[in-house]
């Protein structure tokens, strides 16, 4: 059994304005599963495949109060073209953004709601990715977060050193899933995280049991009211595991 990165969750204080600015820069289509969530995905595409990883956004009351732990890397293919997008994205509402960065050749911003991303200079490994080039996670260790989802997810993992590691899809397709390490240390639920879905005919409680014994953890999330189950990976981000598909 294995699962596969199919999308990010993102909260939002209006999931409808925050889906039209992300749909936007990707330029992806929008749809909505029900008044308070809004799902994003390429035009025309198959869900899930891993020529890309879906966003959905979800409405919670909760203010943002510190850099997120999850965020996404943009792709672009030339420093004129990074500078164009940059110039788009503010004329949409996203801002610059500084965490610490200092001198770096990739541009951090934020979106209207307040959550980072980075829009990368031109880079070959991304040449193919699509508009998202990795959906990047802060943590302490790489090494141990790449073990990790290396074992609960079939994804390939590329590049591991103590300051970074690289994933990407089995079939060699989509967006990279990358970890950073990072001083600082997580504090608060994450506004924005991972969904892995298992394949069709596995068993989802099977699964689950996989998942703890490699070292995920259960953050007691109230199960009543959903159909999928929340897990923590090995430094407590939390994740969702979602029905077979």
């Amino acid at each position: 059994m294995a699962t596969r990165l199919v999308q990010i969750n993102m909260k939002a204080h209006d999931d409808s304005a925050l889906g039209r600015f992300w749909a936007e820069v990707l330029g992806w289509g929008i749809d909505s599963e029900e008044p308070t969530v809004t799902n994003l995905e390429p035009v025309g595409f198959s869900y899930p495949d891993p020529a890309a990883v879906c966003i959905d956004i979800v409405a919670r009351p909760e203010p943002k109060k510190v850099k997120n732990r999850v965020h996404l890397d943009l792709a672009t293919t030339s420093t004129a073209h990074q500078a164009e997008l940059v110039a788009r994205l503010k004329g949409l509402g996203a801002t610059l953004a500084d965490v610490g960065q200092g001198d770096v050749p990739w541009t951090v911003m934020a979106d209207p709601e307040g959550n980072e991303f980075c829009v990368l200079e031109p880079r070959p490994i991304h040449q193919d990715t699509g508009p998202i080039a990795a959906v990047v996670v802060d943590c302490a260790d790489p090494r141990a977060m790449a073990r990790f989802w290396g074992e609960a997810m079939d994804w390939t993992v590329h590049e591991v050193s103590d300051r970074h590691a690289r994933m990407r899809s089995a079939q060699g397709v989509g967006p990279y899933l990358e970890f950073v390490r990072t001083p600082d240390t997580k504090v608060v639920w994450n506004r924005v995280h991972l969904d892995v879905r298992p394949y069709p005919g596995d068993d989802i409680a099977a699964e689950e049991a996989r998942l703890l014994a490699l070292g995920a953890t259960d953050p007691g999330v109230d199960r009543s009211a959903i159909h999928w189950t929340v897990l923590a990976d090995p430094e407590g981000n939390e994740f969702c595991l979602l029905a077979p598909r």
